[in-house]
């Protein structure tokens, strides 16, 4: 049993080894280096057409083109990693979702778990990284909204004092932190660098889905095609997200122990089942060694799951 553990350890270090070697260096090195060059010397382009390359959807090779021939596949998947800020590409998520499922699946070979079991939690441990990017998709997009009105009157501030809308939105990603600034200077280069302006709002509107970016895009337009006081505008719309966020908050305060029985309720079940294994593993192995046993655990998952999914809808309130 001890050697087993030092092997699979070693198999471990293996892989992760591989994975920090093959994988992330190459990107910060890449990363390190396009950095260096931009800070050593400034290129100068006259009258020349600046054509971004598609980005790479993974630094393995054979792995990229697979990605970038199913590209319309995994646009969900793509567009999550950028909403999240963390600097992996798509390619990184799916090797660490296979990875997650080996070493589960591994684990619990190692001790001799049955089949149905290892078949099991390896699909599931497969989900894992995708929770993770997902969970920080949705805490960069909840910082966003937060600081999104500053930004707003910040813009309005620079229309006021006569500053072109160009102009305005390179102030705003130059003077407010990410993950803000980085949107704000993400539109400010693409209108810069040849995209209209519509287009570039359009793009800003996607890589963002929330419904007080999509106002913000709004009123932008339709002060350019119908005309208008801009600055006044954005004043109003950045006191109407106020309220909205406001009103979330409540809205949050309310429910809060609506969400926390919900939490409580989805969590209990696999928590008791973990306890039993451990307290009383050959009672429980019935569950897995008898069919009408795996039969019943089969349909407790899915009724558990149908009932989580009931729960969320109750305490979810739209505002």
């Amino acid at each position: 049993m001890t050697i087993a553990v030092i092997v699979f350890v070693m198999v471990l270090s293996i892989v992760f080894g591989g994975y920090v070697l093959f994988v992330v260096r190459p990107e910060v090195e890449s990363e390190r280096a396009v950095r260096a060059r931009l800070r050593v010397r400034r290129v100068r382009i006259v009258n020349e057409s600046v054509v971004k390359p598609g980005e790479r959807l993974s630094v393995v090779r054979f792995l990229d083109g697979a990605l970038q021939r199913s590209a319309d596949l995994i646009s969900p998947l793509t567009e999550l990693v950028a909403r999240s800020g963390l600097g992996l590409t798509p390619g990184a998520v799916i090797l660490a979702c296979v990875f997650s499922a080996t070493v589960t699946m591994a684990i619990a070979a190692e001790f001799r778990m049955p089949l149905l079991v290892i078949l099991l939690v390896g699909p599931v441990a497969s989900v894992l990284p995708l929770l993770y990017v997902r969970w920080a998709a949705r805490k960069r997009m909840a910082q966003f909204e937060e600081g999104f009105p500053e930004a707003v009157d910040l813009i309005a501030r620079a229309l006021r004092a006569g500053h072109a809308l160009p102009t305005a939105l390179q102030m705003v990603g130059e003077e407010i932190p990410d993950p803000i600034g980085g949107e704000f200077r993400k539109l400010f280069d693409q209108q810069n660098f040849g995209m209209s302006l519509p287009e570039a709002l359009a793009a800003f509107g996607q890589r963002v889905p929330l419904i007080d970016a999509r106002f913000f895009v709004t009123a932008v337009m339709t002060q350019r095609e119908m005309g208008g006081n801009l600055s006044e505008v954005l004043d109003r719309l950045a006191a109407v997200i106020r309220d909205r966020f406001k009103v979330k908050r409540q809205v949050r305060s309310v429910s809060a122990h609506g969400r926390i029985t919900g939490v409580v309720l989805g969590i209990l079940p696999p928590a008791v089942a973990a306890v039993l294994f451990t307290i009383s593993p050959a009672h429980m192995r019935l569950l897995i060694d008898d069919p009408l046993g795996v039969r019943m655990v089969v349909i407790g998952v899915v009724l558990q799951i149908i009932g989580v999914l009931i729960i969320r809808r109750i305490i979810e309130v739209e505002y």
